[in-house]
């Protein structure tokens, strides 16, 4: 029987505890909600995405450069940013459930089953008509189709006004005229809809009275924004150029939830292209389609991945959308890529009081740049990864085996070297073998349990190759190497071992796919 994306889910999450992912914060301490650990495994993807991408950003991009900004920030960048302000989150809660829900998610999970509706009309019909089947003729002119599609628009454009609007009576009107129901109680119980700032406050000081209030950053944008003319004049920048950064934010979600998708501490992937006004929009195509082209790079299945325009766009974008991915819980938010006009630079001048221009020696004038950003979550991209790798296969002898399949790059170990047994002088030999491979790559030696269990431990965490030595390896110096992805093995000599997996696991073989 098939699993549901809920299930999946579950044994996933089971997955990266067990085999050493990701733990909950201060376990033995019952833990900390949605504060979680990466364990030696999840650590290390960590590590490989991030590498991944900022080589992509920085090493293939000869206008691209990185930084590293600090987590504290002057308080008032916050305030020129319209985080003091403008960043919150609309909330209602259910009365009979205690439980607290963002309205705007509300709605669009709504939406969400809507368009599920349309899609469970496309595939009866396609099942209907068989190849001769025209979806996209279907959608234009199937009468019960075009009503989910008006719906739809009718109730993105009453979300749209009240969100603009800041009318959070009109927000929570539109939710008991849909009906919506709390998912745990089942009911329509609902309180009025508040705003809630997301920043944590902290204080600088050695005492609290002369201590001043600071907050820890929501994002790491603003700390590419503030040494915008520090990079441009050190690294004789022209536009147009970008600055790529990745690090710690922290925002104090109500509703976190979904393991890792939402967390109260996180890290960010973030790049600002710096452009000429009025070429900003033709450089915000470019990097939706790079951006897409990425993703797809890593080799996710088919229809993992798609756009979603934003329905509010934030108070400094003239365009954005999201790359959203299809994790077991559904269609959610991966990537943004915005269009953020000079909002950023011209807040930053006014709040300052210095200039944040660009002499272009070109049209011999200085203005200030319009920026493209490109900003991903990396712990979401490591839950795409892991949630797309994660398989649970049955073999043709009738036994199961759970994998990884792991990009080669991105595997946390990228080979076990395993003894058949413990005597005979295999373990030695291993051992000699683990000595030649360890300094170009993270490698593991196992000698415990048998063979079979061994291999299986390796899929579990995504090793892609496993190399065994047995009596044959003393006779003419031959080992065999098993693949993960489809179990196959062939001999090799053991002094090539080192120049094959090289090749297999080149992170410069991926960036060279961009």
């Amino acid at each position: 029987m098939a699993k549901t994306g809920e299930d999946l889910f579950k044994n996933i999450v089971s997955h990266c505890k067990e085999y050493g992912f990701i733990f909950q914060s201060s376990e033995i301490y019952d833990g900390l909600a949605a504060v979680y650990d990466y364990g030696q495994y999840g650590s290390t993807l960590k590590n490989n995405i991030r590498d991944f991408w900022m080589r992509s950003m920085v090493q293939v991009n000869e206008n691209i450069v990185g930084i590293d900004s600090a987590i504290f920030m002057h308080p008032t960048t916050w305030k020129a940013s319209g985080h003091v302000d403008a960043f919150n989150d609309p909330l209602i809660d259910n009365k009979d459930s205690k439980k607290r829900y963002r309205a705007d998610v509300l709605i669009e999970d709504h939406i969400a089953k809507i368009e599920g509706k349309i899609d469970k009309e496309v595939a009866k019909a396609a099942k209907r008509f068989g190849d001769s089947f025209d979806r996209d003729q279907f959608i234009a002119t199937n009468t019960r189709v075009l009503e989910y599609h008006n719906k739809i628009i009718e109730i993105q454009n009453s979300m749209r006004t009240s969100l603009d609007s800041g009318d959070l009576e009109a927000l929570r009107q539109l939710i008991l005229d849909l009906e919506i129901v709390c998912p745990v109680s089942g009911s329509r119980n609902w309180t009025e809809v508040r705003q809630f700032n997301l920043m944590f406050s902290t204080q600088m000081g050695s005492v609290s009275e002369d201590s001043n209030t600071l907050y820890l950053r929501p994002e790491t944008a603003q700390g590419i924004f503030v040494n915008f003319l520090n990079v441009q004049k050190t690294g004789r920048m022209k536009i147009p150029f970008g600055i790529a950064q990745t690090g710690k934010a922290f925002r104090n979600e109500i509703v976190a939830r979904q393991f890792i998708f939402r967390m109260r501490e996180f890290e960010q992937m973030e790049m600002q292209f710096f452009v000429k006004p009025g070429t900003e929009l033709d450089w915000y195509q470019f990097w939706k389609d790079k951006r897409m082209a990425w993703h797809r790079a890593l080799g996710f299945k088919a229809g993992k991945h798609r756009y979603h325009d934003h329905i509010k766009l934030a108070h400094y974008a003239n365009a954005a959308c999201d790359i959203e991915f299809e994790f077991p819980f559904g269609f959610k938010e991966l990537e943004g890529i915005h269009s953020r006009t000079d909002f950023d630079l011209k807040a930053h001048e006014k709040y300052s009081g210095k200039k944040l221009q660009y002499f272009d020696p070109e049209l011999n004038e200085s203005y200030v740049p319009y920026v493209v950003e490109t900003s991903i979550g990396l712990d979401r991209m490591f839950l795409a990864i892991l949630s797309d790798a994660y398989a649970e296969e049955q073999l043709e002898d009738g036994s199961e085996r759970v994998v990884l399949n792991l990009p080669a790059f991105l595997s946390p170990v990228k080979v076990a070297v395993l003894p058949l047994i413990k005597k005979d002088g295999l373990p030695e030999k291993a051992r000699e073998l683990m000595d030649n491979l360890k300094y170009d790559h993270l490698c593991q030696y196992d000698e415990k349990d048998s063979i079979g269990k061994r291999y299986r431990r390796q899929d579990a965490i995504g090793t892609p190759f496993c190399i065994t030595v047995d009596h044959q390896t003393l006779e003419d110096g031959t080992v065999t190497i098993r693949y993960r992805d489809n179990m196959n093995q062939e001999r090799i000599a053991s002094s090539n071992v080192n120049d094959i997996v090289k090749e297999k696991v080149s992170i410069s073989k991926a960036l060279q796919q961009l």
